[in-house]
């Protein structure tokens, strides 16, 4: 059964999820027909969209999160945020949770490139407002070396979200399903979140496609999928959602994927994670997003310590040891009271977050 008033479900990640962007598009605005088509289909939970930047949107009423609550769906606001107003935004998620919702989505993508500070506050002004281990996720862009200005490692670090939820929209982005698994999980598992792939249903991609992303997840050993979105949703596609369970595809999963290798020349966030990590483990580095001769000898010392081979670049090998090391993370707010895991050390931004994206795989919600 869902959770009520606000309080943590164990995991309202799990299963199976539907985005809801207007309610009054879903089944034509008939909120009696919403929890019987989820049912039918094997959905468990809703994310309904509760605010957009500092404006709250008014769908989402604590009327709506019980009755659907009575109906056994559980209920997430998500809310999408650009970092210009964090404080305020922050403030809206305390709100939605405070009308009901069993979790909370953060969806940050483009505007939120660059904005570490506005990350950072936005965290600092949200996590303390909410019930201890309430589940806050992110939902942003699957192909993190795509966008090497995005604080996923503020959004995804200590006192951060503990859920990942990347936008895997394999068919707007144009690979295939196995593809767009592979790169996901691949720069995405080193920050440590548990993973649940958003799937397309909007922009019509193959009815195969939508069952092959689904046995993907299993595949992978996901234990929650959601889909974007109701409205978008044609009725040969909900036959496919579920509830039927399926099976994982031979020789596919996580076990051959690897970690993304950074080695000098590399920046962005990933390096700026790889070196709060360095930090945590007593190596001198700057946390700057560049990977330069300093990131390189502390690479080298760090291996030597764990008695590895110093070839001063980060595999496989090397993030699994340094992912063991709690990290020293940067404090990149203007607040005045530092958690225990942020260092002294305080700048708004590393260098590395004025580079632009390599691409925007997918439109912002507006446009799908």
């Amino acid at each position: 059964m869902p959770a009520a008033g606000g309080a943590a479900a164990p995991n309202p990640y799990l299963g199976n999820a539907m985005w809801i962007y207007y309610v009054s598009q879903s089944t034509g605005g008939d909120l009696a027909e919403i929890p019987r088509k989820a049912h039918s289909h094997g959905i468990e939970t809703v994310y309904i969209k509760s605010s957009d930047g500092r404006n709250a949107w008014s769908q989402f009423t604590p009327a709506l999160v019980s009755y659907l609550h009575s109906q056994n769906l559980r209920v997430c606001a998500w809310q999408f945020v650009y970092g210009i107003y964090p404080t305020a935004e922050a403030q809206l998620g305390v709100e939605a949770v405070g009308k009901g919702a069993d979790c909370l989505v953060i969806d940050a993508e483009g505007a939120y490139e660059g904005r570490y500070g506005a990350a950072d506050t936005y965290m600092d002004e949200l996590r303390p407002e909410l019930p201890a281990g309430f589940p806050i996720s992110l939902s942003s862009f699957p192909f993190v070396d795509y966008h090497p200005g995005l604080p996923y490692s503020v959004f995804l670090g200590p006192g951060g979200a503990r859920y990942n939820l990347p936008q895997l929209y394999w068919y707007t982005i144009g690979v295939t399903v196995g593809e767009g698994y592979r790169h996901t999980f691949r720069f995405n598992r080193v920050y440590k979140r548990g993973m649940y792939p958003v799937g397309q249903t909007y922009d019509t991609p193959p009815i195969s496609e939508i069952q092959r992303f689904r046995q993907m997840a299993v595949s992978y050993g996901f234990a929650g999928i959601s889909w974007w979105t109701w409205h978008n949703t044609n009725e040969s596609e909900w036959e496919v959602l579920g509830p039927d369970a399926v099976d994982p595809i031979p020789g596919a999963g996580r076990s051959g994927d690897g970690y993304p290798v950074l080695s000098q020349g590399s920046r962005g966030d990933l390096v700026v994670w790889a070196q709060e990590h360095l930090r945590g483990a007593g190596q001198s580095v700057p946390v700057n997003g560049y990977f330069g001769d300093a990131t390189r000898r502390a690479v080298k010392q760090f291996q030597r310590s764990k008695g590895y081979a110093d070839v001063g670049r980060i595999d496989g090998q090397t993030w699994r040891a340094l992912l063991d090391e709690i990290p020293q993370m940067v404090d990149w707010s203007s607040t005045s009271t530092r958690p225990a895991y942020k260092s002294a050390t305080t700048a708004s931004a590393p260098q590395s977050a004025s580079l632009p994206a390599v691409r925007n795989e997918i439109p912002p919600p507006s446009e799908r």
